[in-house]
């Protein structure tokens, strides 16, 4: 029975634990630095990179006005979305989710690093 209890317990405490952990916003922001040389996720604007506003739920490849690679569309035709285990794959390693992607950055080697931008950026795919 106590083992029951704490396997509860310890349940509860990883579910409530977890989320605040790995979803830090403000800490999404910071390593959203990075990023902003070729995006905007504030705003509807395409830089080198396609707008981020609005990309939780996105078809890939799919933002008006971008002129995304071969690869890209393709990888929206077959059925990418951006949701958060996507964004997560291609976060980590973009070249080896879309091989021919555009995208010259090598990816965000920490996961606390990525499911933070990941919550910056539902911020604004609202």
């Amino acid at each position: 029975m106590r083992a029951i209890v704490f396997f509860i317990i310890m349940s509860v405490a990883t579910v409530i634990a977890g989320p605040s952990r790995a979803q830090d916003a403000a800490a999404g922001e910071k390593v959203f630095a990075k990023c902003k040389v070729c995006h905007i996720a504030d705003k509807d604007q395409n830089k080198i990179g396609p707008s981020l506003n609005g990309v939780i739920g996105r078809t890939a490849g799919t933002h008006p006005g971008f002129s995304y690679s071969k690869a890209m569309t393709e990888a929206g035709k077959s059925g990418v979305k951006w949701d958060e285990a996507t964004l997560t794959t291609y976060l980590h390693d973009p070249k080896a989710m879309v091989k021919g992607t555009k995208m010259a950055f090598p990816g965000l080697k920490k996961d606390e690093d990525v499911a933070n931008v990941i919550a910056y950026l539902k911020q604004f795919s609202k």
